[in-house]
Formats: structure tokens, sequence, C-alpha cells
């Protein structure tokens, strides 16, 4: 089983993250920019929470509030769920399911290592399965003699 380590060192260290105090509009074209559905929200180094495109279309657009106007902190997610790089994909994507959260922060030692997607957590359980397969199948292809 592949760790989350494991995922960000494929994924590199790159962590793009949205200020407290920076507008919604601003967090959203930087998510644009960077083709995320979701930013860390950082106070200096300190994550504070999780600003997603769910924040946007349930808390700024449906309540009627201004983009332009608005700041993360305003409607960013407070009720973190985190994970340690030595966490498993299937243990992040059970969590996932039971917290109905789609974006894990990556912490150690309190610290903001990484930010990883279910696409991240999808995209390596399909890579570990694949490569299960194709040894699978070179195994078959030598014990019958086909290959």
């Amino acid at each position: 089983m592949k760790t989350i380590r494991l995922i960000l060192k494929q994924k590199g260290k790159e962590i793009w993250s949205a200020s407290a105090n920076m507008t919604v509009f601003d967090a959203l074209k930087l998510m644009a920019e960077k083709d995320v559905g979701a930013l860390p929200v950082l106070e200096g180094k300190k994550l504070v929470g999780i600003f997603s495109e769910r924040d946007y279309a349930r808390k700024v657009i449906l309540k009627g509030k201004a983009s332009k106007k608005t700041p993360v902190s305003e409607i960013m997610s407070t009720h973190l769920v985190t994970i340690t790089p030595n966490q498993t994909n299937e243990q992040c994507l059970a969590l996932m399911t039971e917290k109905h959260v789609r974006h894990l922060p990556v912490l150690q030692d309190l610290k903001l290592v990484g930010f990883i997607s279910i696409g991240d957590l999808v995209k390596s359980i399909i890579d570990e399965q694949k490569q299960v397969i194709d040894k699978l199948e070179q195994h078959i292809l030598e014990t019958t003699g086909l290959n």
C-alpha cells in the first residue's frame, strides 16, 4: 500500500494556499490558475482552514455575498480533518468517505507539508492496481510458457 509520503513525492512539494484575509475572488482566481478545487488557508504558516469551490457555492453565491468584498476567513471551512505522511491511500479514502471531505491537509509536526485531493488518491490507487495487474500477467505468461 502506498503512503501519502509517496503520493506527495510523485505529486511534488508545491502547495498553493490562500491567506485568511484574501478576498474570495482572488482565491478563486488562484484556484483557476492552478486548476485546483480547494486551497488550504494559512495565517502565517499556521493552517486555519480550507477554502473550496463548495464553500464558494454554498456560502457566497447562495447567500448573495460579493466575492470581491468577502474575505476567505468569512466562508472557509474550519472543521479540519488532517492526515500525516505515513497514512495509506486506503486509510485516507476511508477518512474522506466518513467525514464527507474531498481534500486533506497533510501535517507533520503541526506543519503543512502537503495537500491532497480525492483525485490524487484515486489516481494513486489506479496506478498501484495497474502495477499489480502487470505483475500478475507477467507471472501467468512465465508460468504457462506463453511469453
